[in-house]
């Protein structure tokens, strides 16, 4: 990439150190698109895109062009729950059970919601083969996955479930919503819809693809040059085709990652996976939960649980599926450890493959958003958010 990167967007005062560090990732570790934004509660204060939607830098990265984020979809899948939680359609410790009778099948019947949201129920991969169009069939996915046995026993450990996290949480939402709507339509509806953010769990076929980036894998001597967190002990189950994380990670088959950006990928409800969207959208939804801007259909106080700074959750900092400590808060990641986003321990967030990331900062009341088209290959900090979070630290 040139030094005469051309930077697109505006930024408020005092913002600038995020503006220098987003230019540093195309000169430095590989950005070929990218879109930054931060909104304090409602109020865009930084606004950035820059570079390519391809790999063959032709086509170039416009104001409204989306990428799929991957596992960034798990936060706005989080706040669909939230806004269930809110309504009184179901509680965080009831158990799944509850509205689910199916679900109870092979010991699960003590599994809470909040347990489903945190990782902890065990359900990482499905036993039974799964593919991406079989997601579609929303009544017989739901027969699968009540059927699926827990890999670990629910509540005594937590592992990552990559795609299956969506697939659970969609079906609760679908039998406790009044209208029967599918999490993806809940999110569009009341949560999107209001805030004029683009994001979708579930591509309209009216929303043209050209507006989304193409994803590039890193590949060969550029996985030395740009990454310094490879998932070794992940790459080693990837590359053998055994153990817990390569079946989480193939369960459902959802097809390779740089591949996201199809019509038959991004149409299929993924509530954990198969979101697209902008950055600008991220940091508007996580902008209007961390200043409490009232414009989510989400009270106060769940907004409140969400944004505690201690939880009460006595499970091994190791995950299971990432084979690295991490910790699940009601659908979000927390900052914790060695990953650090935000002012203090409320923020709240959720990443995803390949380096995106959106959170909400309550100490300040900022809401961030990250999106790329280059898919990096650390397991959760990508060196290129990091270095814009740590801007973002250092502004005003």
């Amino acid at each position: 990439m040139s030094e005469q990167v051309t930077i697109h967007g505006e930024v408020d005062s005092g913002f600038g150190p995020v503006a220098d560090a987003f230019r540093r990732n195309f000169l430095r570790h590989g950005e070929i698109g990218a879109a930054v934004a931060v909104f304090d509660g409602d109020r865009p204060v930084v606004d950035l895109w820059a570079g390519h939607r391809d790999r063959t830098r032709r086509v170039a990265w416009e104001r409204d062009t989306m990428a799929p984020v991957w596992s960034s979809t798990k936060g706005m899948a989080a706040f669909a729950v939230a806004s269930a939680v809110s309504r009184g359609w179901l509680d965080y410790e009831d158990p799944v059970a509850m509205h689910w009778p199916e679900f109870a099948a092979h010991g699960k019947e003590s599994i809470t919601v909040r347990q489903l949201l945190d990782h902890q129920a065990g359900l990482a991969a499905l036993d039974r083969p799964f593919r991406l169009k079989d997601m579609a069939d929303l009544d017989r996915m739901a027969v699968v996955l009540a059927e699926q046995k827990p890999l670990w026993r629910p509540g005594t450990r937590h592992g990552y479930h990559p795609i299956t996290a969506g697939l659970y949480q969609g079906e609760l939402l679908r039998r406790v919503d009044p209208r029967h709507r599918t999490l993806g339509r809940i999110f569009a509806e009341d949560i999107a819809a209001p805030l004029g953010a683009e994001f979708y769990i579930g591509l309209p076929d009216e929303v043209s693809l050209d507006r989304v980036a193409t994803l590039s894998a890193t590949e060969g001597l550029d996985i030395l040059r740009y990454e310094r967190d490879l998932p070794v002990r992940i790459g080693i189950q990837l590359y053998s085709k055994r153990g817990l994380s390569f079946r989480a990670l193939n369960s459902p088959q959802v097809g390779a990652p740089a591949r996201a950006a199809r019509r038959e990928f991004l149409s299929v409800e993924s509530p954990a996976a198969g979101g697209v969207g902008t950055a600008r959208a991220l940091a508007r939804v996580y902008g209007a939960a961390a200043k409490q801007t009232g414009e989510l259909p989400i009270d106060a106080t769940v907004l409140d649980r969400l944004a505690l700074a201690e939880t009460a959750d006595d499970v091994p900092a190791e995950d299971l599926v990432l084979l690295t400590p991490s910790r699940y808060h009601l659908g979000f990641r927390k900052s914790r450890g060695s990953f650090r986003f935000g002012t203090d321990k409320r923020a709240y967030g959720t990443t995803g493959y390949g380096g995106s990331f959106g959170f909400a900062d309550p100490a300040t009341g900022l809401g961030f958003g990250y999106v790329m088209n280059r898919l990096g290959m650390a397991v959760l900090d990508d060196i290129r958010s990091r270095d814009l979070r740590e801007a973002l630290l250092r502004c005003r």
